[in-house]
């Protein structure tokens, strides 16, 4: 045995250790529960995937990435395939990565337009439609993953922003289940743009389904419809996107307060109109401007960010992208 093959690992920080026991607890007492095969099958494949794609995607946990769904089937002379190419193209220039399905049709095309050094795959296992696409084929930021659930958790934990493109149930699933995960404050907010080909109806389609069925019927609110915008431009889908990180970073729940950190500083002028327009959104209370937070030392990367911090009523996700979106536009 080599000195190196000797030398005992660093323990991991003491509340890493903590969650890796709770882990191995869980472990053990299925044992106990007398757990079926078949469920200890699903259990122990779900964990080695998700292991699998925390690290292919960990060393890139830092750059901005952009997730493109839509339909397997678009081929190359179709003018959505056109339209996901040149925004893969357009946001790989900005530095983006670009997230697909690593198949053929519009997830092929967005990698196409980014090329291999900003393409990303999250490919699923299936006996048709789902061969990876030359682009990313035997790429090291490649997973393979048999679960869909698997699969969605992976493009939304680790996508900055959603682009969807025309496609069949597998795209409206995974558009619907972003949609609902940030009506419902499951998942910070983020961008989602529904973006169709030059003068398609597929998107307004959608749009007056959701208007007519949904909205007139009480079933969403009127302010959900600002948690995605919808545009036939490539420009327009890029300039959403980019935008929305213009001023606003990222937000995180301090105790009773929602924290916004943004790349730069709000001016008193805007501060009061913000309290004024928003706040039906408050628990109690007011917006304020302040600094990083105490519990916010996990993140030093974020230390020099101003931010903006307020009870938040953790109901009206509609608003609060209306309230983003506000912070973006407005200049002192």
């Amino acid at each position: 045995m080599s000195v190196t093959d000797s030398t005992p690992s660093p323990s991991p920080p003491k509340r890493i250790a903590a969650l890796i026991d709770l882990i191995k607890q869980s472990a053990d007492k299925l044992a106990s529960d007398h757990t079926s095969r078949g469920d200890l099958k699903i259990l122990s494949r779900t964990l080695r995937e998700l292991r699998y794609a925390f690290k292919v995607f960990s060393p890139y946990r830092r750059r901005r990435k952009v997730t493109v769904f839509g339909s397997a089937r678009t081929s190359p002379d179709q003018p959505a395939y056109r339209q996901a190419a040149e925004l893969g193209r357009q946001m790989a220039r900005r530095d983006w990565l670009v997230i697909t399905g690593a198949a053929s049709g519009i997830m092929e095309a967005g990698h196409v337009g980014a090329g291999r050094d900003h393409a990303m795959g999250l490919n699923i296992l299936l006996p048709f439609e789902q061969a990876v696409n030359p682009v990313i084929s035997g790429d090291r930021k490649l997973v393979y993953m048999k679960y869909f659930f698997t699969r969605k958790l992976m493009f939304v934990k680790e996508s900055d922003a959603f682009c969807l493109m025309p496609g069949g149930f597998g795209t409206l699933d995974e558009g619907l289940e972003v949609l609902t995960l940030l009506q419902t404050g499951k998942h910070d907010m983020m961008p989602v743009v529904l973006l169709d080909e030059p003068g398609g109806d597929y998107w307004p389609s959608f749009l007056a389904f959701v208007s007519r069925q949904l909205l007139e019927r009480s079933m969403i609110s009127a302010e959900d419809l600002s948690l995605f915008h919808s545009t036939d431009r490539v420009e327009d889908a890029v300039d959403q996107i980019l935008t929305f990180y213009r001023v606003y970073h990222s937000m995180r729940y301090v105790r009773s307060n929602l924290v916004f950190r943004l790349q730069r500083p709000l001016c008193e002028p805007q501060l009061a109109e913000i309290n004024r327009q928003f706040q039906d959104i408050l628990v109690a209370g007011q917006f304020s401007l302040g600094h990083p937070l105490p519990e916010e030392k996990d993140e030093p990367g974020l230390a020099d960010l101003p931010r903006l911090i307020f009870p938040f009523n953790r109901r009206n996700y509609g608003r609060l992208r209306q309230l983003i979106d506000y912070i973006n536009r407005v200049e002192c």
